[in-house]
């Protein structure tokens, strides 16, 4: 979870929604149906209450994780998500969440639990996912939900959208993005690589009149199609939110061959101030001390093609994140990490 200081916004059509019931406890029971519409809009936070070992087998898309059995809950659920921001919770039953909906409720928390839990969700044949998921907030207590597919591929939820950042199949993890992912609204496209170009993952997420591609000149080439962003370009997406393509390149002697100068992106996502790097290929290129205020940084540590863990310690200092997400990693050691960036928080996720 994402500690931050966040400004409070009251969502009034949402508290309309999950007004407080009668009996007094505090929150909002809903069927699983009732919950699917809630959580759908992308205002409501959600959240699995069981353990990691259950979480791990399997879950809501786009669910984080805190354990209700945890001896800190509510301290993590106070640290991690602003009062304003309303609680969507299910665990295995429906019991487990009900008491975590009771504590939430009366700590000041807008919260609604799920009737029967994971077990009604999968009867029903609802949708579930194995990959990890963070979330952040905008300034307005908005969330933003970032799954973590697998080594440079992301898939980021904002008020019901998604954007998707280098959907790659395979790669260790099989994902089947026309059963697994709704239809995207963005994909971006860092660069050419088959770990980050992916014909097929990009058709089975692309719908006519919907789904908006942004990738550089090389994969539109390669594509026939799509929209291209060079180093330095900015525009919006989804209307609101900002997007900045920033350079990504090797430049060390004998790698320049990987990802050569001004011909791959990284990208600069900002959700009503909450900035996401996402550094595609490259190393601690001297371009990063331009890029500022970033919330939530995902860069690559993979030699020879990206940093070394020295390079990335480096480029985490000059960036500065609040959060930094190692990611297309390969089996480079990262345990090292937390303790040379004492100022940053540092988390260790499955991003092989």
């Amino acid at each position: 979870m994402y500690i931050r200081d966040m400004s409070i916004i009251r969502f009034t059509s949402i508290l309309s929604l999950m007004g407080l019931i009668a009996c007094g406890s505090g929150y909002k029971d809903l069927n699983i149906n009732e919950f699917e519409e809630t959580v759908s809009h992308g205002s409501t936070a959600l959240v699995d209450v069981r353990t990691p070992e259950e979480y791990a087998e399997g879950h809501l898309p786009g669910a984080s994780n805190c354990d209700w059995k945890s001896e800190d809950f509510l301290s993590q659920m106070e640290s991690a998500f602003p009062k304003g921001t309303p609680i969507a919770l299910y665990c295995r039953s429906g019991r487990r969440s009900a008491e975590a909906a009771a504590a939430l409720s009366k700590a000041g928390y807008t919260v609604c639990n799920m009737l029967g839990g994971y077990l009604a969700w999968t009867e029903a044949g609802k949708p579930t996912t194995k990959y990890e998921v963070e979330t952040f907030f905008t300034r307005e207590g908005n969330p933003v939900a970032i799954t973590l597919i697998k080594h440079g591929t992301l898939a980021l939820s904002y008020k019901g959208k998604t954007i998707h950042a280098d959907p790659v199949s395979g790669l260790g993890k099989p994902t089947d993005y026309a059963a697994e992912f709704p239809k995207a609204d963005v994909i971006l496209v860092t660069h050419e690589h088959g770990d980050h170009f992916d014909k097929e993952a990009i058709a089975a997420l692309y719908e006519e009149g919907k789904t908006q591609l942004i990738t550089n000149a090389r994969c539109a080439e390669m594509l026939g199609w799509g929209e291209v962003m060079a180093n330095g370009d900015a525009g919006k997406i989804l209307e609101e939110i900002d997007i900045q393509a920033v350079p990504a390149y090797n430049y060390t002697e004998g790698r320049t061959q990987f990802h050569p100068q001004g011909r791959d992106n990284g990208f600069v996502l900002t959700f009503n101030g909450l900035r996401i790097y996402i550094a595609g290929d490259t190393e601690d290129i001297p371009e990063m001390a331009l890029i500022k205020d970033i919330d939530v940084a995902f860069l690559p540590v993979n030699q020879p093609y990206t940093m070394t863990v020295e390079q990335c310690v480096n480029a985490a200092k000059v960036l500065n994140p609040k959060v930094l997400i190692p990611y297309h990693f390969g089996q480079t050691d990262l345990s090292s990490l937390p303790g040379q960036l004492p100022g940053i928080q540092v988390l260790l996720r499955q991003m092989q």
